[in-house]
């Protein structure tokens, strides 16, 4: 009888584990990125700092211009930018109604007060564009706001 000369392990297991590892990290990865826009170039500011406990309902608004692959602006107007759609300013107020007609319709009237609409403007976007889209909000029925900006370096 002879005794085999190459013993090869089972791979399964590791690979089992492997794909175990991968879908883990899929699923605990901060999905705040998967709300932000690339198109958008926040303002920098020393005062902006991150947020130390996380907001429990929150709805991201991306204002932003649409650009070229150069970055200049191919349109004057800014837009919201959603996951895979842009609309005018003017259109997003009805969405917004019908959001906060869910919530309502779920008898969730709280859940509306509670929710923080945060905007992460363009730099370029005017002020009173982004208080227009609060005031887009607050007829909907939000009243919390946050506003995103990059931290700063300061000089010193």
């Amino acid at each position: 009888m002879s005794q085999p000369s190459h013993v090869s392990p089972d791979l399964t297991p590791m690979i089992d584990v492997t794909f175990q590892l991968i879908t883990f990290f899929m699923v605990v990865t901060n999905f705040e990125q998967t709300q932000a826009d690339e198109r958008i170039k926040l303002p920098e500011d020393v005062l902006a700092k991150p947020v130390k406990v996380a907001r429990r309902e929150e709805l991201v608004i991306n204002l932003g211009f649409l650009r070229n692959r150069d970055g200049s602006k191919q349109d004057s107007e800014p837009w919201v930018f959603l996951i895979g759609e842009q609309l005018r300013l003017q259109d997003f107020g009805p969405r917004l109604q019908h959001e906060a007609r869910v919530m309502r319709v779920r008898g969730d009237e709280q859940r509306v007060r509670d929710t923080t609409i945060t905007i992460r403007a363009d730099a370029d976007v005017p002020a009173g564009v982004v208080q227009q889209a609060m005031q887009l909000s607050q007829e909907a029925g939000f009243e919390k706001f946050a506003l995103k900006a990059k931290q700063a370096a300061e000089d010193g």
